[in-house]
């Protein structure tokens, strides 16, 4: 049975990303995948990595089990808008919390090389925006998705890593959104 975890880094509950997560959800119920989720602005815990890697920071109940989860599954869905060509803060600091060194990935003591603790995983980014998707990768270089895909994701050896933009959401008619819960309920049973 596939074990599948999504993540939503949108801090609003009646966003248009959780109705994605829910979508995705449901598409991956429907393969009979075991699914569980974290919803990161329901967690209790510090954004700032106050002492850089320099000190670790213990981490929080929540980050804990949020750690737990990520070890626990084979698959990882993120669901975030872009904003000012990121993900929101709160996801970030979530990243900067448990993506840690002895978690996600190891520096190999005198070397410039790495091993990557989360290899085996698969994942996918469903992000949105208030612009087209080709926008956002040819004019602005997605910024974002190099950033989870390439910098955290992929460095932790989390491959492959596919990713959907929905947009713009700001414009966007109930047809198009219902055509998005669609392609996002396809996301979860696709892998």
């Amino acid at each position: 049975m596939k074990k599948i975890l999504i993540i939503n880094g949108h801090p609003n509950k009646e966003s248009f990303n959780f109705a994605l997560a829910g979508a995705c959800k449901k598409g991956a119920l429907q393969t009979g995948a075991e699914v569980k989720e974290i919803i990161i602005s329901d967690l209790q815990f510090n954004p700032n990595l106050k002492s850089g890697y320099q000190k670790r920071t213990e981490l929080e109940p929540d980050l804990l089990d949020a750690w737990e989860k990520i070890k626990w599954a084979d698959h990882l869905v993120w669901v975030h808008p872009v904003w000012w060509g990121g993900m929101p803060a709160i996801a970030k600091g979530f990243i900067d919390r448990v993506f840690l060194p002895g978690f996600a990935f190891q520096y190999r003591e005198n070397s410039v090389w790495w091993d990557k603790l989360l290899s085996g995983k698969t994942a996918h980014i469903l992000t949105t925006m208030d612009q087209p998707g080709w926008y956002y990768r040819f004019m602005y270089g997605q910024p974002s998705v190099n950033q989870l895909k390439k910098s955290t994701l992929e460095f932790c050896g989390v491959k492959p890593v596919k990713v959907t933009f929905f947009g713009p959401v700001k414009s966007s008619t109930p047809e198009m959104r219902n055509k998005w819960l669609l392609k996002a309920e396809q996301a979860g049973k696709a892998r």
